[in-house]
């Protein structure tokens, strides 16, 4: 098969489409033909060298994918030949077929074509287990998001406010801001107009930008209110005031989703079916997709990532 191969660390350019080995089908894995993957940040990391997939994850960047059961490993009971799916991968998703455990595969979502499915399962697991399950956002509070332009941003911005949370975001631009309220952000701050933790006080936050927001986030906490840090956009250490976390009775929880084991992963998925598809089916919350580049093309698509010009999802299509 082909799969997108990352030659040596560094920009784009790396990025080739090569004959590799077909993927090893274990008694519990499903093989899937690929009909997208898509772009996510932790596949620039990878690709500049940061971020190593988790041990017997494929080399191949692409944390998820949707396509058609080719396969089911001898244990598999819960998917079918000829299933359309989409799937939360530890990697491998830039190819045409990729072998992952059957926990982590979902059905496609009601009214969603099967190449835009593949812009689901990151953002949805990433986004029910950190604002829900870790965060605890229930109806009414008030969620902060940073990077609300962003595929993660897009998702949680529409699913919190389909949960009746009043949500906040913060973007980049003025057109951004006018596309995240179309998605439903009640409130949008332009973090290069002003300090946003003077402008927002929320109940939970969910953050990618970490030390050189965490300042500024606890500020922007209320008494009792859960940061949850996703990302490191913005730096790995800094100085956290102890004081003031303590007198909001507040929380830091720092999270990651890769590197989780399979039945860890498998728990968040079947909530994800369980809460959100319903949603994403009803079209109360729907995938944003910028752009769809030929998988072949994906140095094109890391390109447009790295601009930061996008608005949701750029997917990789086959």
């Amino acid at each position: 098969m082909r799969a997108i191969e990352i030659i040596e660390p560094g920009g784009p350019e790396v990025l080739e489409w090569r004959e590799v080995p077909e993927p090893r089908l274990e008694r519990g894995d499903v093989l899937i033909d690929v009909a997208a993957s898509a772009v996510n940040r932790a596949d620039v990391h990878q690709r500049n060298g940061f971020y190593d997939p988790p041990p017997g994850a494929p080399p191949y960047p692409g944390l998820e994918v949707s396509g058609v059961v080719a396969e089911v490993g001898a244990d598999v009971e819960q998917f079918k030949v000829g299933d359309e799916v989409c799937a939360l991968l530890a990697g491998g998703g830039y190819a045409e077929r990729v072998a992952v455990p059957w926990q982590q595969v979902m059905p496609v979502p009601d009214g969603v074509p099967l190449p835009v499915a593949a812009a689901l399962p990151e953002a949805a697991c990433t986004v029910w287990s950190n604002v829900f399950m870790v965060g605890r956002l229930r109806r009414g509070e008030t969620l902060l998001v940073h990077g609300g332009a962003s595929g993660i941003g897009t998702f949680a911005v529409q699913l919190a406010k389909a949960l009746g949370s009043h949500v906040v975001a913060t973007v980049g631009s003025a057109d951004k801001a006018e596309r995240v309220r179309q998605l439903g952000a009640d409130e949008v701050v332009n973090y290069r107009e002003g300090d946003f933790a003077e402008k927002v006080k929320a109940d939970v936050i969910l953050d990618i930008m970490g030390a050189k927001y965490l300042a500024g986030n606890v500020r922007a906490l209320r008494t009792g209110g859960r940061l949850v840090v996703i990302g490191l956009q913005g730096g790995r250490k800094a100085e956290l005031d102890l004081g003031a976390l303590l007198a909001k009775r507040a929380s830091v929880h720092g999270t990651t989703l890769r590197a989780r084991p399979v039945d860890e992963k498998g728990v968040i998925v079947r909530s994800v079916v369980d809460n959100v598809w319903p949603l994403v089916g009803a079209g109360a919350v729907r995938p944003v997709v910028y752009a769809e580049i030929p998988m072949a093309e994906a140095a094109e698509a890391h390109r447009m990532l790295d601009s930061g010009e996008h608005v949701g999802k750029i997917l990789l299509v086959r």
